[in-house]
């Protein structure tokens, strides 16, 4: 509950950050290129720090906390803050250099349009200034991620949780302070990141200081627990990570679609990104750490139902939450984004946003099951299955990009992350399956099909409630008003739907026994 609330509060920031984002710098060019610039360090940090390393480095920790003790977890985590910080800087230093290097990688069709002195030639010079201040947020949030892991295995979840918040107080602090410093506003948005990064660090010493992790950082190339977080990290680093390289590779077939196309799928991933951060990831956060301390002490029966109760209750809460952003996006969209220069340029932004939320909430159950299903892998310390189906499944991605992007933009882009992430999900179920780790039972599959049923009954119900009016003439205020009706009536109906199925509280913590 404690890690659940911690990051509702940092995904409600999230969302206020979102919403100052788009009243500054709209959906358009700006906008495009400064979400371009951000994505990258933090495609790089998912990939190495939370995804690779955080994966690998865990199950590492919880085998030494428990078998070696508190003197020899200092001497690892400063082997690890110290070989791992010591990479960071180098990457970070060479990206800041070779910013324009990045931006022409990653931006394709900006830097071809620059080359060629076309259009689109100002988003390419834009990107690779703002890349130089949103880069070393990558070193920053990368040693956040290894000290948030040390706290969460010492039963720190909240903590940990609470950190995103002061990247997001951050950005908005420095979009309202700094906007009229610079001509192009997005830059006030960058130097915001980077504060962030620094201001997270910073925050999580304490901590680390009051449990005694806080030690002189050691290079250790050579250590041999070093060494096996770096075998772990390495196919890990592709596995656990495979919906960020997704969504990567979504940005750079973007930078060669309509401008705004950048804008649409990152508001639109923001609003699947909540209900997943507030979940999954916060259920990852917890199973993680406890999955590995039961592998450590081969308590296979636990380890099996701990990573059922993962599964079951993404379930109960991923199906609702799929189908109320396919029915009121526009309205939740219309709130949060459609201010300032969101609403100028003759571009309905709504429509376009909340159509690339339709085609992503496909998707978010699976999003959120790769969550819990990838650390029934890591926590036994097996991250060869996971590079395999992530193989797969980017393979797919491509395809399904390539098959759907030139009939249907932006909105092929955000339809092939879903349907790929469908694939990996599945395929890490199956494997576990296979291995005689985890199975879905009967019962599970009874108590999958209600939390289907009861959630399209309650979609059915919001949609026909939502058609009744014409909110988009309404004031802010009504709108709210309205969004928070038809959110009560979701809830109301959704646990009314379930308790006539006959699913009760008792039965959802009996399931997860």
């Amino acid at each position: 509950m404690i890690v659940s609330a911690m990051t509702m509060i940092s995904r409600v920031m999230g969302l206020v950050r979102d919403a100052v984002v788009a009243n500054l710098l709209g959906a358009g060019l700006a906008a495009d290129v400064f979400l371009f610039a951000n994505r990258i360090p933090n495609f790089l940090r998912r990939l190495f720090a939370e995804g690779a390393f955080a994966q690998a480095f865990v199950p590492v920790l919880s085998e030494i906390k428990e078998k070696h003790g508190d003197d020899k977890v200092r001497l690892f985590v400063a082997q690890a803050a110290g070989t791992l910080g010591t990479i960071l800087l180098i990457v970070t230093i060479l990206g800041v250099i070779g910013s324009p290097v990045i931006a022409a990688l990653f931006g394709t069709g900006w830097f071809i349009d620059w080359w060629q002195g076309g259009e689109n030639a100002e988003k390419f010079e834009l990107a690779s200034g703002l890349l130089k201040f949103t880069f070393p947020y990558l070193f920053f949030v990368s040693l956040v991620a290894l000290s948030g892991a040390v706290l969460n295995v010492y039963n720190r979840f909240a903590a940990a949780a609470f950190t995103p918040v002061l990247l997001n107080i951050s950005i908005i602090s420095c979009a309202i302070l700094l906007h009229d410093a610079f001509d192009v506003s997005a830059y006030a948005l960058a130097i915001g990141v980077f504060a962030g990064g620094v201001a997270q660090l910073l925050f999580q010493i304490p901590f680390l200081l009051r449990i005694g992790m806080v030690n002189k950082p050691v290079f250790a190339w050579r250590s041999p627990e070093v060494a096996k977080v770096r075998k772990l990290m390495l196919p890990a680093m592709f596995g656990v990570s495979i919906s960020q390289i997704n969504l990567l590779l979504d940005t750079i077939i973007a930078s060669l679609l309509v401008t705004g196309s950048i804008a649409w799928l990152y508001y639109s991933d923001r609003l699947i990104e909540f209900p997943l951060g507030l979940f999954g990831i916060g259920i990852a956060t917890v199973i993680l750490p406890a999955l590995s301390k039961l592998h450590a002490t081969e308590k296979s029966e636990d380890f099996q139902s701990t990573l059922d109760w993962g599964v079951r209750f993404v379930l109960f809460l991923g199906f609702p939450a799929m189908a109320g952003l396919m029915v009121i996006s526009p309205l939740i969209i219309s709130v949060l984004f459609d201010h300032g220069a969101f609403s100028e340029g003759g571009v309905d932004h709504v429509k376009a946003v909340s159509m690339g939320v339709a085609a992503y909430s496909v998707g978010l159950v699976s999003f959120m099951l790769i969550k819990v299903l990838a650390p029934g892998f890591y926590a036994r310390q097996d991250t060869k299955t996971p590079v395999k189906i992530g193989i797969i499944t980017l393979v797919l991605n491509m395809v399904f990009n390539i098959m759907l992007a030139p009939f249907i933009g932006y909105l092929g882009l955000a339809l092939a992350t879903s349907l790929s992430a469908s694939c990996n999900a599945f395929l890490l179920y199956r494997k576990l399956n296979q291995q005689g780790v985890y199975q879905f039972s009967s019962f599970s599959l009874w108590f999958a099909l209600k939390c289907i049923v009861s959630a399209i009954l309650m979609a059915v119900l919001v949609y026909f409630i939502a058609q009744q009016y014409s909110w988009q003439s309404w004031s802010l205020i009504e709108q709210i008003t309205l969004l928070c009706a038809l959110l009560a009536v979701a809830m109301i109906s959704y646990f009314g739907a379930l308790f006539a199925f006959g699913v009760r509280l008792k039965t959802i913590k009996e399931a997860s026994a």
